[in-house]
């Protein structure tokens, strides 16, 4: 009988990431994950960096890798992550295209909660394996930058009393562990999660820009994890690019 999958945690490291890929590539098992108190290299999607103050929830998971709508992952696992936390807590979070977590209670700018990265990474066995990096702003820091603090909350803001970051690290796992497998799963389940991706998106009907060029009005989530705006001539879909919406500028 085999046991548990392994839990790696650290009270610093240089980013769970990259450390959950090299498990990864070395044949780590799906559900392997790598857990830090705080991340001196941490980094977000397109190479940004993340800060990774004490308190937050800074976790690395390998998952199984579907094999087909894999750009839908990082979309189901916000999708499924904000199923999961409302559920638990009562906090209802949006997702804003195509990786972060924001609540909308108290009007804009939205306020960032949680924030994924998705790495595809080739198993030594052949195929595809996913690392999925998820932090999660769990307790309040006046650690971050100000200009990260303006665009942020924390559970421990939202949520009376603060979530115990063992109970935040199960429901992640759980969340991300559950979005893989639907994408693995019959047609049924994979229209779930899109239907799931697009009743939680950020921002259908207002003005946004990707990469700082107006793009039009946020439409919808295509079938792929894709973006769909209208531009005033016609729908395009924006496959990657850094999303910010004009209201919250």
């Amino acid at each position: 009988m085999t046991g548990p999958p392994p839990r790696e945690w650290y009270p610093e490291i240089g980013s769970t990431q990259d450390r959950a890929i090299a498990l990864a590539r070395a044949g780590a098992p799906p559900g392997t994950r790598v857990v830090a108190a705080r991340q001196t290299g941490g980094r977000g999607r397109l190479d940004h960096s993340w800060a990774s103050p004490p308190g937050g929830l800074y976790l690395s998971v390998v998952l199984r890798s579907p094999t087909s709508h894999e750009t839908l992952l990082p979309l189901a696992v916000g999708a499924h992550l904000a199923k999961e936390l409302e559920g638990r807590y009562g906090v209802s979070l949006a997702l804003k295209w195509p990786n972060d977590l924001l609540w909308t209670g108290d009007g804009p700018p939205a306020r960032k909660v949680a924030g994924i990265l998705l790495d595809r990474v080739p198993a030594p066995s052949g195929g595809w394996t996913a690392v999925a990096g998820i932090g999660v702003n769990v307790a309040s820091s006046d650690e971050l930058p100000s200009d990260v603090a303006r665009h942020a909350t924390a559970l421990a803001d939202l949520v009376q009393p603060a979530p115990p970051l063992e109970e935040v690290e199960v429901l992640v796992v759980r969340a991300a562990e559950a979005a893989a497998a639907s994408l693995l799963a019959g047609d049924r389940e994979v229209e779930a999660t899109r239907a799931l991706c697009r009743a939680r998106l950020y921002g259908v009907g207002r003005r946004a820009s990707v990469d700082g060029v107006p793009v039009g009005t946020i439409d919808s989530v295509g079938p792929e994890g894709e973006l769909w705006v209208n531009t005033g001539s016609g729908r395009v879909a924006l496959r990657a690019g850094d999303l910010r919406l004009d209201e919250d500028v």
